[in-house]
């Protein structure tokens, strides 16, 4: 995994939508499986998105955690 994608999963914050100007990491998991049921964006937002949800599916946000002490 890219370190840089989880630097930008603690610092971008959403640019649209219920969670707009929240910081990704902080967006709510079932948020996440609506997405991915719908299909995640395109592009940049689509890919950290997608990569949140696998963070949050399989219980690694503890991977974060260091990063988000340090914004």
């Amino acid at each position: 995994m890219n370190p840089e994608l989880l630097k930008e999963l603690v610092v971008m914050k959403m640019p649209y939508g219920k969670y707009k100007g929240w910081v990704l990491c902080d967006i709510p998991e079932h948020y996440l499986v609506w997405y991915q049921s719908k299909g995640f964006p395109a592009g940049k937002l689509g890919m950290l998105l997608a990569t949140l949800y696998e963070i949050k599916l399989n219980g690694l946000e503890y991977l974060l955690q260091p990063l988000k002490q340090g914004r």
